[in-house]
């Protein structure tokens, strides 16, 4: 890869536009992508549409210094990042499911522009195996670049890791687990991270960097539901949570969260 790449970012929300905007400050050539039309023409102004703090000097330096320009649709380049919404819905029986039609739709969207030798990162939070379908879904949209049942091109996932709020700063600073559908594609995405985040970038296949970010979520779910449910039992019993959670954190082994409104 030379030092200055051309990328472009699949969705403008709170992931894709903040990591755009660092890419293009950095020197790249970017390309931001969104279905909505209103959001483009608002980055197109060096304006944002969402909440963050800094992120606003941050869009309009980039959009000013031309490294950062915002379509409808995709154009070439040797990066693709995917960072589109994977909302629930409601599935059978009722019981809630991943919905990853917004990655199968960025992907398809790309597919046409993508050439060999390419690397397509997918970000968004998704079930295990998305990762591989983006792959399949490349190769059966462009089966030029699948020939021998090799696909040309490095696919791989990279989870975002970042609390809102402070994105600007964690995407730079958090490490990252970066795994990709074969060794190569590993490889590839490893590299790039590399050029612009100062944390720890770690290497494993993309299955285990799926299942590494659900783990996390889940983590901290459990963990929130937990302090939760303290509060809810401490206002039957007449004590106050918060000294009975800064007591029990003295234990060396016991970090309790604070009680809250939810995940969020």
């Amino acid at each position: 890869m030379n030092d200055s790449l051309r990328i472009c970012v699949m969705g403008l929300g709170y992931i894709g536009l903040p990591t755009a905007s660092l890419l293009a400050t950095k020197g790249h050539a970017v390309l931001g992508v969104d279905v909505v039309a209103e959001v483009v023409e608002t980055i197109r102004r060096g304006d944002i549409h969402i909440v963050e703090p800094e992120l606003d000097v941050l869009v309009r330096s980039a959009v000013n210094s031309k490294n950062l320009r915002a379509a409808t649709e995709p154009a070439e380049a040797e990066v693709f990042i995917i960072a589109v919404p994977t909302p629930f819905r409601e599935g059978q029986q009722g019981a809630p499911r991943p919905d990853i039609s917004y990655v199968e739709s960025a992907t398809r969207q790309l597919a046409p522009v993508v050439k060999r030798g390419d690397l397509v990162i997918l970000e968004s939070t998704s079930p295990v195996g998305t990762t591989e379908r983006v792959a399949a879904i490349l190769a059966a949209e462009r089966p030029d670049l699948a020939a021998g049942g090799q696909l040309a091109v490095h696919v791989a996932h990279c989870p975002e890791r970042v609390l809102p709020g402070q994105i600007l700063r964690e995407l730079v600073d958090n490490d990252r687990v970066v795994g990709g559908v074969d060794a190569a594609s590993t490889e590839a995405a490893v590299a790039f991270y590399r050029r612009f985040v100062r944390g720890e970038v770690i290497a494993t296949d993309s299955r285990t960097a799926e299942l590494t970010k659900l783990t996390e979520n889940s983590f901290r779910d459990v963990n929130i539901a937990f302090a939760n449910e303290l509060s809810i039992i401490c206002q039957q019993l007449g004590i106050n949570v918060w000294e009975l959670i800064r007591l029990a954190n003295r234990h060396p082994r016991v970090g309790i969260l604070r009680p809250g409104p939810g995940v969020g």
